[in-house]
């Protein structure tokens, strides 16, 4: 395979995993044009159509499925090279982009990134930070941060730390309200509600892992944010079920009280998804542990 060859297939691996070639215009740092006008060069020299585009996403044909597939493997090869090269050097270098949720972001993910930053300063990191979960299979992020039960089998999942939705309320709130002491007595309580995700967000789920029951709830106040939410339990206004990794510290503080405790809730571990293949490049591999040891202490510890 000649130079240029290896340089297209490359770069064709960055526009296979894109959404639409504005993102993956992003990626090399040029012009929307620029990117249309190489793929455009590829497939004149392969005598082939790789994409069928639209203004708003790319669409591999067959014969580009085969050859994302093989440019695949060029990427990954030339991974493990530079990674075994660096690696003699205990250096780290390269770009990794990662995707989090807004609130586990900021308060968590960000800080810990910034902290490995600091040890590996040739890295290049980019956090992408959105109000909802990304399945990031197809896209060119390296990593993705996700809270609660995992469905895409194309990636590698590692949990960084155990966590679990809990219910709170201020002490002020339980002294004029009452305590609940059973699931079933939230139904005559205030409840403060986070409209996240798709789910049915005011049914709130308790018991062991397979054997949930639920209970749907309701109360005079909504938000899509999970800070404001928590602020306004702060404030007496109600109740709220919440993630330890957000409330923790709170908790700890006693600004906020944790109700039903002898009452168990599912799971929402948190855990880090990045491309399940062979050859993992030590930057992922070592920012992914870097994850785990720092959330667990934060959250956990």
């Amino acid at each position: 395979m000649s130079d240029a060859s290896a340089d297209d297939a490359l770069f064709f691996d960055v526009v296979a995993r894109a959404s639409s070639l504005t993102e993956a215009a992003r990626e090399f740092g040029v012009s929307v044009s620029s990117v249309s006008k190489r793929l455009s060069r590829i497939e004149g020299r392969l005598g082939v159509r790789l994409i069928q585009r639209t203004t708003r996403r790319l669409t591999l044909t067959s014969e580009g499925e085969r050859y994302a597939a093989g440019a695949a493997v060029i990427a990954a090869e030339l991974t493990e090279l530079e990674e075994s090269i660096s690696e003699a050097h205990a250096e780290l270098v390269g770009r990794v982009r990662i995707h989090a949720t807004l609130g586990l972001g900021r308060a968590h993910i960000a800080p810990l990134v910034a902290q490995f930053l600091d040890k590996h300063p040739r890295l290049n990191i980019e956090l992408d930070l959105s109000p909802l979960p990304l399945n990031i299979a197809g896209t060119t992020f390296d990593i993705g941060i996700r809270v609660g039960s995992l469905q895409d089998s194309r990636l590698t999942a590692k949990r960084l730390c155990r966590n679990r939705r809990v219910v709170c309320a201020a002490p002020e709130y339980l002294e004029r309200c009452g305590i609940p002491l059973e699931p079933k007595d939230l139904e005559h309580h205030n409840c403060i509600v986070i409209r996240e995700n798709e789910g049915d967000y005011a049914l709130w789920r308790f018991g062991a892992d397979h054997d949930e029951t639920a209970i749907r709830v309701s109360g005079n106040l909504l938000c899509n944010d999970g800070d404001a939410v928590t602020q306004w339990c702060v404030e007496g206004h109600g109740v709220i079920m919440r993630s330890i990794w957000h409330v923790a510290p709170l908790l700890r503080d006693g600004t906020l009280v944790q109700v039903l405790p002898h009452i168990p809730t599912p799971a929402a571990d948190v855990h880090a998804l990045y491309s399940a293949t062979a050859q993992v490049p030590r930057r992922i591999r070592e920012l992914v542990d870097h994850l785990a040891t720092g959330l667990s202490g934060r959250i956990e510890g």
